[in-house]
């Protein structure tokens, strides 16, 4: 299985000490270069040893000009586009993306797309964690992640926590 990972989702999942459910979920994770360098330049020790894990590979595009594309038409920030742009490369199983116009992006590209909450609630099914809501919580509260109200409960219906 192919999964193509952004910063943010791989930063969120660290600052709550629950990275290590994207290695239970999918063995190995590939980011481009430039997800690597905003992972390097973070000010968190936590964030920067993201690259330290070994099942976290980058791996650079053959051709940029797709990402270039998404960030000068469409704004998308370089970890987004380039990460787009290697999903569409490697014909990605999935896409890790919490961005609204990223994840839009992306589906119009036909990449299938997972958030970091779709995460929670695989790993939930996988028994990997017993609960999402204080997982989910602790995003919100450590991680400054933000969920609307419908959305959170929309989660907890989907983890049957309700």
């Amino acid at each position: 299985m192919i999964v193509v990972s952004d910063t943010s989702s791989l930063c969120n999942l660290a600052l709550i000490n629950h990275l290590s459910l994207l290695r239970q979920l999918y063995q190995l994770v590939i980011i481009p270069p430039v997800v690597a360098d905003e992972l390097a330049v973070a000010p968190d020790s936590r964030i920067t040893n993201i690259l330290s894990q070994q099942w976290i590979q980058i791996q650079s595009l053959n051709d940029s000009s797709l990402a270039e594309q998404l960030q000068r038409t469409q704004g998308l920030d370089p970890g987004e586009s380039y990460a787009i742009g290697l999903a569409v490369e490697l014909k990605a199983d999935s896409l890790l993306i919490d961005e609204r116009l990223g994840r839009r992006e992306a589906k119009k590209l036909g990449i299938p797309i997972i958030g970091i909450l779709g995460i929670l609630i695989r790993a939930k099914h996988s028994q990997l964690i017993g609960e999402v809501k204080p997982v989910m919580n602790s995003l919100i509260r450590d991680a400054n992640f933000r969920v609307s109200s419908p959305l959170y409960q929309e989660i907890l219906a989907l983890a049957k926590e309700e």
